[in-house]
């Protein structure tokens, strides 16, 4: 069903177990509609069932599965009104963060970013979409951790979770990497200038992408998909 991972002692096991799962939702190793057996998973991970439960409600409470007494706990369809909703207030927080950032970053941070659009481009060459995926979170998480709010991540990360669907569907075709990587490299340019208004522009542009695509995406998948 999905890539196990080996298992760290030193972190809690519902959350790895959490991690997995939700990965394997986003990257559609596992389809909407499909029936997650606590019992099978439990196996599989050789853990007992009391972290799998944990770890699907948290899915649950990520919009990307519904349990359903008596019947069992099912991978969610991809709300367009809940990607719409999220990518709102993702653009809110985050154009307000890149503002900060354009004033307060430094010639560190800016390496960081740049090392970050290599291995994009890198990973866009070698056809891996989910690190790049791994890539494109790390760049946004580097632009908060610029201005020292490690909230605004968490809560962008809370409410991305369909929108991370729909970026993985639109990668090989409708959104593909290199159109992502140059909007990164615009908002870099920004950055470099300290120039919050040109940075918010340059955000604005790369998150309302999903506005567009998400209509061709939903079309093509359309049984994946829900209002």
């Amino acid at each position: 069903m999905f890539k196990l991972i080996e298992l760290n002692i030193s972190e809690p096991v519902n959350q790895q177990v959490y991690r997995t799962l939700r990965r394997a939702i986003i990257t559609c190793q596992v389809l909407p509609g499909i029936l997650l057996s606590e019992k099978d998973i439990s196996t599989q991970f050789n853990v007992s069932r009391q972290p799998v439960r944990e770890a699907f409600i948290k899915l649950a409470e990520a919009g990307l599965v519904k349990i359903l007494p008596q019947r069992g706990t099912f991978v969610t369809k991809i709300s367009i009104k809940k990607v719409i909703d999220g990518q709102f207030i993702r653009e809110a927080v985050e154009c307000a963060i890149i503002k900060r950032a354009a004033q307060e970053i430094s010639d560190a941070d800016l390496l960081l970013l740049e090392k970050n659009l290599k291995e994009q481009i890198d990973a866009n060459k070698r056809k891996d979409i989910r690190y790049f995926l791994e890539k494109d979170d790390e760049f946004h998480q580097i632009l908060m951790n610029i201005v020292d709010c490690p909230m605004a991540w968490e809560t962008v990360e809370n409410i991305k979770a369909m929108m991370d669907r729909v970026r993985y569907l639109t990668l090989e075709d409708i959104s593909p990497p290199e159109n992502l990587v140059k909007q990164h490299e615009k908002i870099v340019i920004a950055l470099r200038k300290h120039d919050p208004e040109m940075a918010a522009i340059a955000l604005h542009e790369h998150l309302s992408t999903i506005l567009k695509t998400i209509k061709l995406v939903s079309q093509q998948h359309n049984e994946w998909f829900v209002d």
